[in-house]
């Protein structure tokens, strides 16, 4: 994702091959990217944010699945990748027994759940999302898929907004 903030305007005006671009930044599902940029233009910031929200909320388990697969695992930033090491900054100096209790948790939710663990990050301890994934992991299938679409809606406003007002 670009840490050059748009405008709202210069976002609305993109052209369609990098409005999906950017978009897919943001979700790396094309279902999602493709509803979010047809329900252009935006009248404002907050029809953007629910295009998001609708979007997500009509995306496909086989949609949801590949845009989980754009998250790395918690405990686990992508490198390379600024939006990934930025929502995850709380993992940053957490003790190698946090993180090793992370792994293990993370192998355990993405053996049952077959997907990653997915919690927007963003302002939570690397405790806090330790805690989560446990209370979490006994979640049915079906709970536990549209808790992670909430989740994804979540992070999803957050790069938006992130887009149209930098760091």
């Amino acid at each position: 994702m670009t840490d050059r903030p748009l405008t709202f305007d210069s976002l609305a005006a993109t052209d369609a091959g990098e409005l999906r671009r950017i978009l897919l930044d943001v979700c790396a599902s094309p279902a999602w990217a493709d509803a979010v940029a047809a329900t252009r233009p935006w009248r404002d910031r907050r029809a953007l944010l629910d295009a998001n929200a609708e979007a997500m909320a009509a995306l496909s388990i086989t949609d949801l699945h590949e845009a989980m697969a754009g998250h790395p695992r918690i405990g686990a930033p992508e490198p390379g990748h600024d939006a990934s090491r930025r929502e995850q900054a709380a993992v940053r100096g957490a003790d190698e027994a946090l993180l090793d209790e992370l792994r293990r948790a993370n192998a355990a939710y993405e053996a049952k759940f077959g997907h990653v663990f997915l919690i927007c990050a963003t302002g939570r301890t690397s405790a806090a999302m330790l805690a989560a994934l446990r209370e979490r992991h006994p979640n049915e299938p079906a709970t536990e898929t549209e808790i992670a679409r909430g989740e994804l809606r979540k992070i999803n406003d957050i790069r938006i907004t992130r887009l149209l007002d930098g760091d």
